[in-house]
């Protein structure tokens, strides 16, 4: 394992270049960052305040408070439809449970299946000592199981899914979902399954591979608040897994971190337990700004776009000439627009760009008039 094998990412190239030019008093519209522009509700703010108030600024146990894993069970049992106990509950930050989970698979020289496009998986294995092999989804950015199985080796130990899908908005079939799972079991590999857009689905649903768990140990369920709840900056989720990797994450945390802040613990619990209508009103935002983007990109020719099925990304591909990384400097020089380059998400992605509806409506719009004129002079 070697940070020397981890490159700096163009997305926070982006980023910084975007703040040098607000910091210069330019007016940036910003359809990249991944996050919605609401506010923690503020009955979740109350409940961190109150524990504070309270004590909950000292160590806490590393796995968690029991009344958050008493929600966290509660949830996932009621919603996701996993059958789980408080030993197969753990709380910890969603980005840092992906590396979690595959350093409690790792073996010397493993490998580790990763979507292609896809988030920013291959780090994570490559940090827990393994290689990450990329499989392509399809066309439609659908599963394809026999593209998977052609990448697995003796040397396999995961793959992971995201459903609803980073960047491409795809909510996965629960027909593809358990087919993989029936290949996994039946080869002795497991699934991570990271969830963080599960509440951000609009026609279709969510199914979690938890649900369809053939074995105890065959699936890693991975949560997130960030999305759900507005909590992006909290850095709350949690992990759903048999217990021996329960026990060896909580050893890693042990080790890594001690324990999360008690108060983001008790504004978590509460969340779980008592916050679905904000996130239904988030959805439904969402689901408003998604259509001020799909009729922006429908005056753009150059883009060729897919329907949003969940999260709140547009993956469009382009017809310009250029690799994304370039169109993406571009577009920021040129029209004070901030986008994601395709190429972040894997070679697949090359000639795309990600956009963010989780903008303001106001950027939105203005963002996709100014792709337009954009694209227009690229011709």
């Amino acid at each position: 394992m070697s940070l020397r094998r981890i490159r700096d990412s163009p997305a926070f190239e982006i980023f910084n270049l975007a703040a040098k030019k607000r910091a210069a008093g330019e007016k940036v519209y910003s359809l990249a960052i991944g996050e919605p522009s609401f506010d923690t509700p503020a009955p979740i703010v109350d409940a961190a305040y109150e524990s504070m108030k309270h004590g909950g600024g000292h160590y806490t146990s590393s796995w968690g408070s029991d009344e958050l894993r008493e929600a966290i069970v509660w949830k996932v049992r009621r919603k996701n439809r996993i059958r789980a106990g408080l030993e197969n509950a753990i709380f910890i930050t969603a980005k840092l449970s992906i590396y979690a989970a595959l350093l409690s698979l790792a073996e010397p020289g493993y490998e580790a299946l990763v979507p292609d496009p896809g988030y920013y998986y291959s780090e994570p294995v490559v940090l827990s000592g393994g290689r990450p092999v990329r499989y392509r989804l399809t066309e439609g950015f659908d599963l394809d199981l026999r593209e998977i199985l052609s990448k697995v080796t003796p040397k396999t130990r995961a793959i992971v899914v995201n459903t609803p899908s980073n960047p491409a908005g795809k909510v996965f079939a629960r027909g593809d979902l358990e087919a993989l799972l029936d290949a996994c079991v039946t080869r002795g590999i497991r699934v991570i399954s990271d969830e963080a857009y599960e509440d951000i689905v609009y026609e279709k649903r969510h199914h979690s591979v938890g649900s369809m768990e053939k074995s105890p140990e065959s699936v890693i369920s991975l949560f997130s608040l960030s999305k759900s709840f507005a909590m992006t900056g909290w850095r709350a989720g949690y992990m759903v897994a048999d217990e021996e990797t329960i026990l060896r994450v909580n050893r890693f945390l042990e080790t890594a971190v001690t324990c999360f802040p008690p108060f983001v613990q008790a504004a978590s619990a509460y969340a779980i337990r008592n916050c679905e209508k904000y996130t239904a009103e988030f959805r439904e935002e969402l689901r408003r700004r998604r259509g001020l983007l799909e009729e922006g990109l429908s005056r753009v020719p150059a883009l060729e776009s897919h329907r949003v099925e969940g999260a709140f990304y547009g993956f469009p591909r382009y017809r310009t000439k250029g690799r994304s990384v370039a169109l993406a400097k571009r577009l920021l020089s040129e029209q004070n627009v901030a986008v994601l380059p395709g190429a972040i998400f894997g070679p697949s992605g090359e000639g795309h760009i990600r956009l963010s509806f989780g903008s303001s409506p106001e950027t939105i719009v203005e963002g996709t008039r100014r792709l337009r004129a954009f694209f227009e002079d690229a011709r």
